[in-house]
């Protein structure tokens, strides 16, 4: 006898949301997904991190460069005080902590590896790393994420395949209740995690019963 597995229906997940609409919203897809109805969804609202060649007396090198969690858009600056020693600031100017030429550094979200040259690095040298902003298009949440899929952004409504481009679909972005048991996390996600993404959802409104 064959085995017929019922999949998701659309919107079975949601125990009530707001009327007129104004739970949902229209939203772009990322390509290459294929996700059920009731997956909850992440933005990508980071991309990729690009480094200048450094200005000023010395010829250090950077290298290395990659995005990790907590990284914002925008121009950071990598200042040295010092020969070996260089103060990274974020696009708000904010002060995100000191690095040591030779040595890998994790700062702000970004990670990156500074070698001295031939020629020392005097104070007033600088890099000028720039964090490129994602495409702000949703994805499947993923808690390990760094571009921005790791904070729970809403949930998808309809289940949709995308191709090889972006497409439109429905979320439930604010002011619903959803059922728990109908969701649909990451395989791998923990317990911990899942109660982060859950947190998310409730700071927009989503609660999850």
């Amino acid at each position: 006898m064959t085995t017929l597995t019922e999949g998701r229906h659309a919107g079975g997940f949601i125990v009530s949301e707001a009327n007129g609409g104004r739970s949902r919203e229209t939203v772009t897809l990322a390509a290459a997904q294929d996700l059920e109805a009731g997956t909850v969804l992440g933005q990508i609202l980071v991309g990729a991190a690009t480094a200048a060649a450094i200005v000023g007396t010395g010829n250090a090198t950077i290298s290395a460069v990659t995005v990790s969690a907590g990284a914002l858009p925008g121009a950071y600056t990598l200042l040295a005080i010092a020969a070996t020693k260089l103060q990274l600031y974020g696009p708000e100017g904010q002060y995100l902590g000191l690095a040591t030429a030779g040595s890998a550094a994790t700062l702000g979200g970004l990670t990156f590896t500074v070698t001295a040259g031939g020629t020392p690095m005097v104070a007033g040298d600088s890099f000028t790393i720039t964090v490129a902003a994602g495409s702000s298009a949703y994805a499947q949440f993923d808690q390990d994420g760094t571009d921005g899929t790791q904070h729970a952004a809403g949930i998808l409504i309809y289940g949709q395949t995308t191709g090889e481009s972006t497409e439109p679909g429905v979320i439930l972005a604010r002011d619903a209740e959803v059922n728990g048991s109908e969701l649909t996390w990451p395989s791998d996600i923990e317990t911990a995690e899942k109660a982060a993404g859950i947190a998310q959802l409730a700071a927009l409104g989503v609660i999850v019963r």
